[in-house]
């Protein structure tokens, strides 16, 4: 099973999103959630580092800029979605990738607190 570390760069990228509201609170996640073109189109027009930002896993061992290195998005690329911060925590909280489970979580209660989600 592949392991994962968190993204700082992508948790501190949502807190910025988070703090200019630019989010999306109800969504359907899988018809929203970044498609492979989507993502291709996306690496034509910005960097790798920019890329790596919508991501708050990094596979330990993949080489970096390479789809492979980037897991857990959670936006559509342009804001963060609730729905994708939740599947972050679920995805990561099923297969036990703690860190990134709890970074996910904690990104969602700074959300919810910035909408007045009580």
């Amino acid at each position: 099973m592949a392991r994962y570390d968190v993204n700082p760069a992508a948790v501190e990228h949502a807190r910025r999103l988070i703090g200019s509201k630019q989010y999306v609170l109800d969504s359907d996640w899988g018809a929203v959630q970044p498609r492979a073109d989507a993502e291709n189109a996306y690496l034509e027009r910005h960097s790798w580092e920019e890329y790596a930002a919508w991501h708050l896993g990094l596979t330990v061992g993949a080489t970096d800029e390479t789809k492979a290195r980037y897991a857990f998005v959670y936006g559509d690329l342009r804001r963060v979605h609730r729905t994708g911060l939740i599947a972050c925590v679920y995805r990561a909280s099923e297969w036990r990738h703690k860190a990134v489970e709890l970074a996910a979580h904690d990104l969602l209660q700074e959300l919810d607190a910035a909408a007045g989600i009580t």
